[in-house]
């Protein structure tokens, strides 16, 4: 009998363990695929530098997961909901968001910047903007950095940055205020001839792969990336998507 019980016991233990990995197998991790050149879609695969990132940390750690391409203002709810594992999408690590979800150490150093028709010459910087039609993604922190700092016309929030290109693009807007990494791709690439970034970097911003709360995957995504920046992965993949040495 003693020994019914000691083999039971052992076939629960595997059992269990047999279910976590099987588990730790199925992580979902959201992604906003239109945040060029972090994350974009080319013949409907899905690359950028935050896709490489994540991808090089996740073979490190050692699991596999599956992409979730969500807009971007549904991404902290999805993580406080737990039906994503975590999230990269050009996240600015801010103090709102760390009370709802956890957040990485910092990967990338951005910043805001105003984008205006190639033919514009009337807006040169922030203070330009007054009385001016401007959009920017919803769900950001360029929303609230110009509801601060800046009396407009009127604010489109738009879900994606191809509606914010088409929108300057068409003449519906003055100006887009945005993260300078896709709207300095953008200028220097589709939009080349068409629109042009002026003015300084406003309001330095880091960002950060996010968790929900309490997530043991943090942990483990942290000593991934420290080791992936040691190492030289970081500053390779950094190069070839940026076209310099991060700074």
């Amino acid at each position: 009998m003693r020994r019914w019980f000691k083999t039971a016991a052992v076939l629960a233990m595997v059992v269990c363990f047999s279910a976590g990995t099987a588990g730790a197998k199925d992580l979902v991790v959201g992604v906003d695929a239109n945040f060029m050149p972090f994350e974009f879609k080319v013949d409907g695969k899905l690359t950028g530098f935050d896709v490489e990132l994540f991808e090089a940390l996740a073979k490190e750690v050692g699991f596999e997961f599956e992409w979730q391409t969500m807009d971007f203002n549904g991404i902290i709810p999805a993580l406080q909901s737990r039906s994503i594992d975590a999230a990269i999408a050009g996240i600015t690590i801010k103090s709102d968001r760390e009370k709802v979800v956890d957040f990485s150490h910092p990967y990338y150093d951005s910043g805001l910047i105003i984008l205006v028709r190639a033919d514009n010459d009337d807006i040169k910087i922030l203070e330009d903007l007054e009385e001016k039609r401007v959009a920017t993604k919803l769900g950001t922190t360029s929303v609230d950095f110009l509801k601060s700092n800046v009396n407009l016309k009127e604010l489109k929030l738009l879900p994606n940055t191809d509606n914010l290109f088409m929108e300057l693009v068409s003449g519906g807007v003055d100006a887009v205020f945005f993260d300078s990494p896709p709207l300095l791709y953008y200028a220097q690439n589709q939009g080349k001839g068409k629109v042009k970034t002026v003015g300084p970097l406003y309001q330095g911003q880091p960002y950060g792969i996010a968790f929900p709360q309490g997530s043991d995957l943090r942990e483990k995504i942290n000593i991934a990336l420290l080791k992936f920046m040691e190492e030289g992965g970081y500053a390779a993949l950094y190069e070839n998507w940026f076209g310099e040495s991060p700074k």
